[in-house]
């Protein structure tokens, strides 16, 4: 199985037609959206071609392949529910591959691994299972120092990125955790 894995949109269309491009290229079995899809935020400036109805139309016609899981970000709010097609409001979710292994989806400002100011709370998770987080908008691809036999991955940012790049994700199981996960810089 191969997921894309994206956060961190805020509304910007340009930069998802641009991770439309990586799903349309890599045709994953599904995509994983980590949060903050719509909304820029306070503290954060507009992104480049900041459209939201645009990123509506663009994600639920995603979501109408069947394809989509998404959670909530700390900007999602009950109004992006009523525009979107897909359930967004869960802080979390388990997908497992066709292997068995599980990923644990969520944003970073309920459960994440502690990096790089995400929350400190991980969940109760078997060995070798990955914990996928946003967020924070930076890059993270390791194994846990403080939770041995975690995997870490945090996509970065697809609209507003804090390490350089724009970016999403992709997984692929059958390959050892070191292996599964990589990152695709968006231009």
């Amino acid at each position: 199985m191969k997921f894309v894995i994206a956060s961190d949109i805020h509304g910007s269309a340009y930069w998802t037609e641009r991770l439309m491009e990586v799903i349309d290229r890599e045709r994953p079995d599904r995509v994983l959206l980590l949060g903050d899809l719509l909304y820029h935020g306070p503290r954060n400036d507009l992104p480049r071609d900041y459209a939201p109805k645009r990123v509506i139309e663009l994600l639920n016609g995603l979501a109408a392949t069947g394809r989509l899981i998404a959670v909530r970000g700390n900007c999602e709010a009950e109004v992006d529910q009523m525009v979107l097609a897909f359930p967004c409001m869960s802080d979390s979710a388990v997908v497992l591959d066709d292997d068995g292994r599980e990923l644990f989806c969520t944003h970073g400002h309920v459960f994440g691994a502690g990096k790089h100011n995400s929350t400190d709370r991980v969940p109760q998770l078997p060995e070798g299972s990955a914990l996928l987080f946003g967020h924070t908008h930076i890059k993270v691809n390791e194994e846990s120092v403080d939770h041995p036999g975690l995997w870490l991955f945090n996509p970065g940012s697809v609209s507003i990125p804090k390490d350089g790049s724009n970016s999403c994700g992709i997984y692929e199981s059958g390959l050892p955790l070191c292996e599964a996960f990589r990152h695709i810089t968006l231009d």
